[in-house]
């Protein structure tokens, strides 16, 4: 039905719904993780083969899903997940994935089992940024969801070729929702796949401010600790990412796992 918002209602106090089947989790992952692949998708992100965003398995916990290979991100189904297991394998054997999903991935999910969804991809102000390797500075609204919550990757393995630089990555992201990879792009987390994306929106937008306004005026720290209450919020990440996909993927069919669509 093109031109028809399927989308349910969004208000301003709605955050990520509580569901308690196994199964019916296990679902709306996979529909948030294709709507987010989908989205990038729209943005022209992942043109190239580059970029990858994973969702944990509510059940299988050490275990994640990911598109498989080959697919265009704005084609992206809940039919062309993959489960990928704990050795990189494809559990299901329903296609490739690209490897560097999995070094980067596996030991990120491992070491925040309070995560759910990693993102990360090649974008137009990201990876222009991290080429400096520098931190964010609280000079635009967005970086204050970041402050004092985001990490530098300072490493020159641009491409990951082992769960050893992964396990870096891991390290150096800490506790913190963004690491900025160095010559390399960003990469956010967050407790649902929502919440993760929304972050990373809102990274690519801080990127922007920076690479545009070079000598902008930083907020103050007192300023930017005094809004960081609101704009750090999971709930914030999950309304930017509802509010992207209701601007940029409005055409959707309900959701029917039997086939697989979404």
């Amino acid at each position: 039905m093109a031109g028809v918002n399927s989308h349910p209602p969004l208000t301003p106090t709605e955050v990520e719904p509580v569901i308690d089947s196994l199964d019916e989790l296990r679902v709306h992952r996979q529909r948030r993780l294709a709507l987010a692949y989908r989205l990038f998708g729209t943005m022209h992100w992942g043109e190239q083969g580059d970029g990858h965003i994973s969702a944990r398995d509510p059940e299988r916990t050490d275990c994640f899903w990911l598109l498989r290979y080959g697919v265009p991100f704005q084609d992206a189904t809940i039919g062309d997940l993959v489960l990928v297991g704990p050795d990189g394998s494809v559990v299901d054997e329903r296609g490739d994935i690209n490897p560097t999903a999995y070094y980067i991935h596996m030991p990120i999910h491992d070491a925040r089992p309070d995560i759910v969804c990693a993102a990360h991809t090649h974008t137009g102000y990201g990876t222009p940024w991290s080429a400096f390797g520098r931190p964010f500075r609280a000079i635009c609204q967005e970086a204050v969801a970041f402050h004092g919550d985001h990490a530098v990757f300072d490493d020159g393995e641009v491409d990951i070729q082992s769960t050893d630089g992964g396990k870096r990555i891991a390290a150096a992201l800490g506790g913190t929702k963004l690491t900025i990879l160095r010559s390399h792009g960003l990469l956010t987390v967050g407790g649902s796949v929502d919440e993760a994306i929304g972050w990373f929106l809102m990274a690519e937008r801080v990127a922007e401010v920076h690479v545009k306004a070079t000598d902008a005026e930083p907020i103050s720290d007192e300023d930017a600790e005094r809004c960081t209450a609101s704009m750090a919020d999971p709930a914030q990440g999950w309304k930017t990412f509802n509010w992207a996909i209701r601007s940029r993927v409005p055409d959707l069919t309900v959701v029917d796992p039997s086939s697989g669509t979404v």
